[in-house]
């Protein structure tokens, strides 16, 4: 790799990363040297980029920079249609649609060269079966989502009557048989996990999460993996069954 590509590599790593980027694990990711991390991070930092590193924690990259979009690799394009197919193969229709606009979108802004293998990437991510339909609208789930507002979700296990729940959405997770969302049940005190073609009803609330999504997103995380199939509450982990 040449060296400039390397430095153009290595601010794309520091962007990409949420914390401080050790310079062993940027020197091992570009195979190369930690002298040669070390002589690189100072020509960065000669050059402008503002870059801050502290011994024993790592680097990262001070808000504001501004870099150029860099080109997709083949690679990169590749990875993008897998997840769009699969997007497109487990979503609602919603957001089937937004996959083939953002296809159509990508295709349009790319060089002749890299838009064919893009439209014709040989990755699939086939369904063994389909997903049940919903009977609520998953666009307003999704948007209470980014919204950080608590849902009420009148929900009904099989052989049981339905329950009303005032909810905290957390994820929406997509699996082979099922769509669930992981959240913060007022009910329960707890986290729980919903099948979305399970909602009998659901009404997006005014009021918002009193935690962040973020925060309750690592509490809930952190809870699954100590208990393994969703900590001590015996809800199974979304992550090994969408059973609820």
């Amino acid at each position: 790799m040449r060296r400039a590509d390397r430095l153009l590599q290595i601010i794309q790593i520091l962007r990409r990363s949420r914390g401080p980027v050790s310079g062993g694990a940027m020197a091992r990711e570009l195979e190369v040297s930690l002298r040669t991390l070390y002589r690189d991070m100072v020509a960065l930092e000669a050059s402008g980029v503002p870059v801050r590193g502290e011994a024993g924690i790592g680097y990262v990259l001070e808000d504001g920079y501004d870099l150029p979009p860099l080109m997709f690799t083949a690679e990169e394009l590749e990875t993008v249609m897998l997840g769009l197919r699969m997007a497109e193969a487990k979503g609602d229709a919603a957001l089937g649609r937004a996959a083939r606009d953002a296809v159509a979108k990508i295709a349009a802004v790319l060089p002749e060269g890299l838009r064919a293998s893009f439209i014709d990437a040989p990755l699939y991510a086939p369904s063994p079966a389909p997903v049940p339909a919903d009977i609520i609208d998953p666009s307003l789930l999704r948007a209470a989502l980014r919204s950080e507002q608590k849902v009420e979700i009148l929900y009904q296990v099989p052989e049981r009557a339905p329950e009303r729940r005032v909810v905290w959405p957390i994820v929406l997770a997509f699996f082979e048989r099922a769509r669930v969302m992981a959240a913060y049940c007022e009910l329960r005190q707890d986290f729980r996990n919903f099948r979305t073609d399970r909602m009998l009803e659901l009404k997006v609330l005014d009021s918002r999460s009193p935690r962040s999504r973020k925060r309750l997103y690592a509490d809930w995380w952190r809870q699954v993996r100590a208990g393994g199939e969703g900590g001590s509450n015996g809800t199974k982990s979304p992550d090994r069954s969408p059973q609820v």
